[in-house]
């Protein structure tokens, strides 16, 4: 009986602690965050989200402009070259200064997107003069990736489709998006059903920053420049 009497305080106090520690961590979790008309809420303060649909819908406008603009009269002679004897020997900078004001003009592109592609070009006629290239003559592929096979704007030869506009079909994908800036990526999309595989499990990766409340192109995966200097 002496011990009976003993344990009824313990258990009393073990309970009591049990209950206090199961309360302080209750206390300490993160309550969750409930995604509501663009906003959240957390622990009774409202923080502003960026609109994903209505962002998404205005950036697969976006990339969709910039693709036919790229595939246009209007778009850049991507290697503006100067050549002797069929063989290029660098790049006329008269016409590449002609290429970036068109750049800006077309009011797809961001300052960042802008000044890679001008190193690129910068980059090549270097190592062009320098000779870190087999030589290349200019009614051939040239002999470093960029613009290489290719084309930048989409990494591919062809579309996979016989349609009109078939760059108004790409289908936008978010990796990251806020309010500023975001990575995502481009797909074919309304493929036909027995279209190759090649095609379905095709991606194109670019970011994009908001500019005056106005989302810009800021990098576009055939314009990396460490892949096309080499």
């Amino acid at each position: 009986m002496k011990y009976l009497g003993l344990l009824g305080p313990t258990l009393v106090l073990m309970l009591f602690r049990c209950n206090s520690d199961i309360k302080s961590n209750a206390s300490t979790k993160i309550n969750p965050v409930i995604k509501s008309e663009g906003s959240t809420k957390h622990n009774s303060e409202t923080i502003k989200l960026p609109d994903d649909n209505k962002d998404k819908d205005d950036i697969q406008t976006l990339i969709r402009q910039t693709l036919n603009w790229g595939d246009s009269k209007s778009s850049i002679n991507l290697l503006p070259v100067l050549s002797k004897d069929s063989i290029c020997i660098g790049f006329d900078f008269d016409k590449q200064n002609q290429n970036l004001e068109k750049l800006r003009q077309s009011g797809f592109f961001a300052n960042e997107f802008i000044d890679n592609y001008n190193q690129i070009i910068q980059t090549l006629d270097k190592k062009i003069k320098n000779k870190e290239f087999e030589p290349w003559n200019v009614y051939e592929l040239p002999t470093f990736n960029f613009a290489n096979d290719v084309d930048p704007w989409t990494l591919c030869q062809d579309v996979p489709y016989d349609k009109p506009n078939p760059l108004d079909f790409v289908e936008v994908g978010i990796i990251n998006l806020d309010n500023k800036k975001g990575e995502l990526y481009w797909k074919w999309g309304n493929l036909y059903s027995n279209a190759d595989s090649s095609w379905k499990n095709f991606s194109y990766k670019f970011r994009v920053e908001k500019v005056d409340s106005k989302w810009e192109i800021s990098y576009l995966q055939g314009f990396d420049y460490k892949e096309s200097i080499k």
